[in-house]
């Protein structure tokens, strides 16, 4: 048994495992830490709303094959494309409202950033209109599940202001999804967009993610 001195002169003693159970449990604070936040489960007459851009609307397959209606099919959930190809931060910024309003989600897939990029608009101005976005759908009463982009050159990989978004405002983050399946000829259309198969690799892994945060 370990015993560890105390002031005023007494010792406490440790159970004879307990060197065990500690590690038990920084092993699971640890893993903890590595979840994403939690989402409030979803009812089956609850909105989700995909907010983004040509990725989103689906651009390179029919709609159809888009990755917010297989979603729909995957989840048993309403899901409305708010997709619209070419849409940055900015002008998502300026429609958002009307969408809000329009569709009154439970919940918002957020997708945008990629066009910011291929216009090589500045990174700060892309973030702050991210931040803004996610405050104003929180405002409306709904939750946000942030997905990434990657950036459009070789080897391009997801802009470190995702994470930085994710870990200050406490979001559900989707990082890897359209950066791998961007990177497999076999599943995009053309450079920067997904092919059918593709956009289903993307909706099974929102369905899993969104049954890991709870919302399913």
């Amino acid at each position: 048994m370990n015993v560890s001195p105390l002031s005023g002169g007494r010792r406490f003693a440790f159970p004879p495992h307990s060197g065990f159970l500690f590690a038990l449990l920084t092993l699971f604070l640890l893993s903890a830490c590595d979840r994403a936040p939690s989402l409030p489960k979803l009812n089956s007459h609850d909105v989700i709303v995909a907010f983004g851009d040509s990725l989103t609307h689906g651009t390179g397959a029919s709609a159809n094959d888009a990755y917010p209606a297989v979603l729909a099919a995957l989840t048993g959930r309403t899901v409305i494309n708010a997709g619209v190809p070419g849409d940055t931060t900015s002008s998502g910024l300026e429609r958002l409202p009307a969408v809000l309003d329009e569709y009154k989600p439970r919940l918002v897939l957020l997708c945008l950033g990629g066009n910011d990029m291929l216009r090589k608009q500045p990174e700060a101005a892309t973030e702050n209109n991210l931040r803004l976005l996610v405050k104003t759908i929180r405002a409306s009463g709904a939750e946000v599940v942030l997905i990434s982009v990657p950036e459009p050159k070789l080897f391009g990989g997801t802009p470190d202001f995702y994470s930085r978004l994710a870990e200050d405002l406490k979001l559900p983050l989707e990082q890897d999804v359209f950066n791998e399946v961007l990177k497999d000829n076999r599943l995009k259309s053309d450079p920067i967009h997904a092919n059918a198969a593709g956009y289903r690799v993307v909706a099974e892994r929102l369905a899993e993610f969104l049954r890991e945060t709870g919302a399913l």
